[in-house]
């Protein structure tokens, strides 16, 4: 990347190309009906230090999330939890 340094654990890198191939329906739906053709460039299932985000537009910094069920799960809710901490607790 340009004069950006992306930190990412590079274990996530073969589960993120999976998750690509398998988006969900309202992940594939967002992708193709908007985001794809969007004038500011958005990528798919993006490495972002220990999480994989569904979208994310480096020029922005933004990540656009979309909770599935997965999230509601005792597993994904502390996995959401730590990952909304870990991130509000390294912001400067």
């Amino acid at each position: 990347m340009k004069n950006e340094e992306r930190l990412h654990n590079r274990d996530l890198t073969p589960r993120a190309r999976e998750l690509r191939k398998e988006m969900t329906n309202h992940e594939r739906k967002l992708w193709y009906a908007f985001l794809k053709s969007y004038p500011v460039q958005f990528k798919r299932q993006t490495l972002l230090n220990n999480f994989i985000a569904d979208f994310y537009c480096p020029k922005a910094k933004l990540v656009v999330e979309l909770d599935g069920s997965q999230h509601f799960v005792n597993n994904g809710v502390r996995a959401t939890r730590a990952r909304s901490f870990s991130h509000t607790s390294t912001e400067k």
